[in-house]
């Protein structure tokens, strides 16, 4: 049975370097192997043309490249990208690219599928089948930064974990992608233009704050009272509004940073002017500011879009409590590429079934 390889990109540098050495090959050639995989995003060793051919055998013998490979892509009227891209052993996972005037935004993957369920989110309909490796979701950002320039002339501003899957849950990788986005070895971003949005899981948000992390973290609330929260989030059983609370003090304690909550809203299920009281109450723990969600509505849930009028006046009382509040209209929603539809309209996570320009 043929062994087999470890990407070469779980390794760090200092791992290659010794790798190197076992073999009788100067370390200076690691940094070389480095560029090619993370600045210039290559997909094979035979493209690393500085390091002669011995070498790239040597790799190729010991080690594969995790590369991701586009499958399939949608444009939007409103100019917003979605990408499908085919990971490993025929899995699929979804990216997008969001312009607007201010904003050049990529929103990411960081699992193929969901087991948190969540009843308002398309992926949430889908298995977990694996977590996405660093590498892989490096690749997204690096494929979306190509994009925005060559369609846009305009590099990315702006990172969000908020696609496929709950980050905190492939907690590794995530912040090994970081790094290398934030790296000069890498896209050298900042990581306040990156922000990592969770679900709520408190023990994970406390290890962000231990990490003393330096990008933003968006909690994905949806309801400020533990009863709703249960309806459509099973992860609040377990993660209760009172321990998240906690956590994001914790957090807050060791990074300083300013948390963003985020509130899609519900025709005649969370859009009163006491839900938006129990919202301000909540969000009174930890300096904030709060995003009101459009709804997008998914095949087979009931949730429907809240009326207009009342999510001015729901925003309004939230910002007469001095807090600041955006209510973020959504985009890309014809190609089902809005908040909470990826994997809607491309239900195949599995191309073994499917595949993903036929499915139904």
């Amino acid at each position: 049975m043929t062994k087999k390889l470890d990407s070469i990109r779980s390794l760090s540098l200092e791992e290659l370097q010794s790798f190197l050495v076992e073999k009788d090959i100067p370390k200076f050639r690691a940094r070389q192997i480095y560029e090619w995989l993370w600045k210039k995003n290559s997909g094979s060793f035979s493209e690393m043309k500085n390091i002669g051919k011995s070498l790239q055998e040597i790799l190729s013998d010991n080690f594969t490249i995790d590369k991701i490979v586009l499958k399939d892509e949608q444009l939007s009227k409103d100019k917003t990208l979605k990408c499908a891209f085919e990971i490993g052993e025929r899995s699929v996972v979804e990216g997008v690219l969001i312009p607007t005037p201010r904003r050049m935004t990529a929103c990411i993957s960081s699992q193929v599928g969901c087991s948190l369920a969540c009843a308002f989110c398309a992926t949430g309909k889908l298995k977990l089948l694996r977590n996405l490796s660093a590498g892989e979701i490096y690749d997204q950002v690096f494929y979306l930064k190509k994009e925005a320039e060559k369609r846009h002339s305009k590099s990315l501003s702006n990172i969000v974990y908020m696609g496929m899957g709950e980050p905190l849950l492939n907690y590794k990788n995530v912040i090994g992608s970081i790094d290398k986005i934030c790296s000069r070895d890498g896209l050298g971003m900042s990581p306040k233009r990156i922000t990592v949005s969770t679900a709520g899981i408190h023990k994970m948000i406390k290890k962000l704050g231990d990490d003393e992390v330096k990008f933003n973290l968006a909690l994905s609330l949806h309801a400020a009272n533990d009863e709703k929260r249960d309806k459509i989030m099973e992860i609040n059983e377990s993660n209760n509004l009172q321990s998240l609370k906690e956590a994001l003090e914790y957090f807050h304690e060791k990074t300083g940073s300013r948390i963003t909550f985020e509130y899609i809203i519900f025709d005649q299920f969370n859009d009163t002017i006491e839900d938006a009281r129990e919202l301000a109450e909540f969000a009174k723990c930890v300096p904030c500011k709060i995003n009101i969600i459009e709804y997008n509505p998914i095949d087979g849930e009931p949730f429907q879009q809240a009326d207009p009028d009342k999510v001015e006046k729901f925003a309004a009382f939230l910002e007469a409590k001095n807090l600041i509040v955006n209510i973020r209209r959504s985009r890309g929603k014809d190609i089902d590429a809005a908040c909470g539809q990826l994997a809607n309209k491309n239900k195949a996570i599995s191309l073994e079934n499917r595949s993903l320009k036929n499915t139904k």
